[in-house]
């Protein structure tokens, strides 16, 4: 900080051997430069300071929850053979799209052949022995179709074998990984479908409107994966204390990582028991399925969310900058005609860069403010945002939680 003293006797010295009238001019000339300097020194910001002209206007406010996870593909079914053999076709590689019941892969079958012959031989059999009437008791003709019945279920075991000898597509989508070739020797275990790591996708076992098929491995690994290629969603946690907030139907905005623009989706799924995550907190999972196709999203990418807990309508709002506060007392500048008035106003909730008025000002008004004043703030409503939500899903009103709730510390 410049010193006024040294810098006046500096000046004296200067114009020591001037004339008296010409001393004095240069002293105040250097002086008021001299002041003019330790001014700006001591407050920087009225260098940069500028008054500003702002509108009260209405805004639409959100309040979120937020979250994080990791985009996956709303369908996924991870294929295997139910049955031993070696495989003598892939009829598909990565990046393959197929339809419901294409043929992805084959094992050679000569043995599942010769077992579904030799059960049907072995019925036709039964139903001939059955069929011979020739006065057995009740109790052998019971027997007899027994027999036949027992028959009739080793053909149906051997025509399923035969069966799940051929991999088929369980939904129309894009080949993701192949892991089987030629010449190899895959065996099966019990159980069903390794089922696919998304929810909303159908399991090998079990496929949404069509036959089931056993697609059980001795290998955990899948021989062919198949996933929508278009449509994702997001499996994330989201913190225990928001998770009552949080309901199915509400809408979602979705941030990639990376990603320069946000997408859009809704709540299809909460989850019901609690986990730890790697901090140690309480977290629940939270699926999003996102709203339309998606051109550019890939599956493992990790994102972040915001759910929209709770919407108000037509809020009564002034810039926050524009607020000064005076013992107890929040202000602003009012602009009435070429002249500006300090109005006193009640202030609610505050949402960023706009803060709730609830006396004061009405809607139109227009309010002055310098940056870098002293200013005040209402009451933190959470994490908020301003506008319409664009994409699909229940918008909650009526200043309501969706639970049912007041709006935490405020309304």
């Amino acid at each position: 900080m410049i010193d006024p003293y040294r810098a006046r006797s500096a000046v004296s010295r200067l114009v020591r051997n001037s004339s008296r009238r010409t001393k004095v001019l240069a002293g105040v000339v250097v002086l008021a430069v001299v002041g003019g300097l330790v001014w700006q020194l001591n407050h920087p910001e009225s260098a940069t300071a500028q008054a500003q002209t702002a509108e009260v206007t209405k805004e639409t406010i959100q309040q979120t929850v937020t979250g994080s996870g990791t985009i996956q593909p709303q369908q996924q079914d991870d294929l295997s053979f139910g049955v031993s053999g070696r495989v003598t076709a892939v009829e598909v590689e990565p990046g393959d799209t197929v339809a419901k019941g294409d043929v992805l892969a084959t094992l050679d079958t000569t043995s599942l052949d010769a077992a579904l012959s030799s059960a049907k031989a072995q019925l036709s059999a039964a139903q001939t022995t059955a069929a011979n009437d020739g006065g057995e008791s009740s109790t052998q003709q019971a027997a007899n179709n027994a027999s036949v019945a027992s028959a009739e279920a080793d053909v149906a075991s051997a025509e399923e074998d035969l069966d799940s000898a051929t991999l088929k597509a369980t939904f129309d989508g894009t080949v993701a990984d192949v892991t089987i070739d030629v010449g190899d020797q895959v065996g099966s275990s019990s159980g069903g479908s390794s089922g696919g790591g998304s929810s909303g996708g159908q399991g090998a076992g079990a496929t949404s409107g069509g036959s089931s098929q056993t697609t059980s491995s001795s290998s955990s690994e899948a021989a062919v994966t198949i996933i929508s290629p278009k449509n994702f969603l997001v499996d994330a946690s989201v913190a225990a204390d928001d998770i009552e907030q949080v309901k199915n139907g509400l809408q979602v905005t979705v941030t990639p990582s990376g990603a320069t623009e946000e997408i859009y989706g809704t709540v299809s799924d909460v989850g019901k028991v609690a986990q730890t995550s790697t901090s140690g907190s309480a977290t629940y999972s939270v699926t999003v399925k996102i709203t339309g196709e998606q051109e550019k999203l890939y599956a493992g990418t990790s994102a972040d969310i915001s759910i929209v807990v709770k919407q108000i309508d037509d809020v009564l709002t002034v810039p926050t900058m524009a607020l000064t506060s005076e013992d107890g007392a929040t202000y602003v500048q009012k602009v009435e005609g070429s002249k500006t008035v300090r109005t006193m106003i009640e202030i609610g909730q505050t949402y960023g860069q706009s803060t709730e008025v609830t006396s004061g000002l009405t809607e139109g008004d227009q309010v002055q403010f310098t940056m870098g004043a002293r200013r005040a703030g209402g009451d933190s409503g959470g994490s908020a945002e301003q506008g319409q939500f664009p994409g699909g899903g229940q918008m909650p009103g009526g200043g309501q939680m969706p639970g049912g709730g007041g709006f935490p510390g405020g309304q």
